[in-house]
């Protein structure tokens, strides 16, 4: 911290509280940062040593600049211009963020890092359904070890994904579709924000739903959710 600078915490909305309470870590990568209040905190509450802040777009750019100098940890937190993962070495950084973006995109975001240059622990914050990461998960070699749902403007999912080898256990004894959709964490703990978002499923679905209709697939995915819900358990070998 730059001497003489009085260090105020950083406040963050709710999905970024959810974020940073899955993070403690040595470098931390905040990709498409915009205006680095997550990194500050994981400074501030010494939930990370260093952070590196990644940014595209030059007026977030310019605003993270400005946070960080403002708070004096720019010895702390460096700021770099790019896309992704591209401004990042590999086995750089321990741990990386992405928030406040669509699911396919985070994913898109993923799948173009260069090789070595993902970090073994990822949480990730999507806009909305968060299947395409679950799903780039399975296939990529991490684990999801944890998952929150925070109610905001509309259910924000909260990911926490570790490099594992073999199958993700989370995944065991459930209906696959269904855990994919709604988060397999989530549907042991039938919280009631995620019952309410699959009883709305079903009822929006419904009329929609048809053979052969992705309508019909979704419906299938909702059902399933809500048997698990209800304590249906014997879905063994799916």
């Amino acid at each position: 911290m730059t001497p003489g600078v009085v260090q105020r915490f950083v406040r963050l909305d709710e999905r970024l509280e959810a974020v940073l309470a899955l993070l403690h870590t040595g470098t931390h990568a905040d990709i498409g940062s915009d205006h680095a209040k997550l990194p500050l905190r994981l400074i501030q509450t010494g939930q990370a040593r260093r952070c590196i802040v990644v940014e595209l777009n030059p007026g977030p750019l310019a605003l993270a600049r400005r946070n960080v100098a403002r708070a004096g940890l720019a010895e702390q937190i460096e700021i770099r211009a790019g896309d992704g993962f591209a401004p990042l070495n590999p086995a750089e950084a321990d741990s990386a963020s992405i928030t406040g973006m669509g699911a396919g995109t985070i994913a898109a975001i993923l799948r173009r890092a260069a090789p070595g240059i993902l970090p073994p622990t990822l949480v990730l914050q999507p806009n909305d359904n968060p299947a395409p990461i679950r799903l780039w998960a399975q296939e990529s070699g991490y684990h999801l070890t944890d998952e929150r749902l925070i109610d905001g403007y509309w259910p924000y999912p909260v990911l926490r994904l570790l490099r594992q080898p073999g199958p993700d256990p989370a995944y065991r004894n459930l209906p696959l579709a269904a855990a994919l959709r709604y988060g397999p964490h989530l549907l042991q703990e039938a919280g009631p924000l995620l019952a309410a978002r699959i009883r709305a499923d079903v009822s929006r679905l419904t009329p929609l739903a048809a053979p052969g209709r992705t309508a019909q697939q979704e419906l299938d995915a909702a059902q399933d959710a809500l048997k698990v819900l209800n304590g249906q358990t014997d879905w063994a070998g799916t």
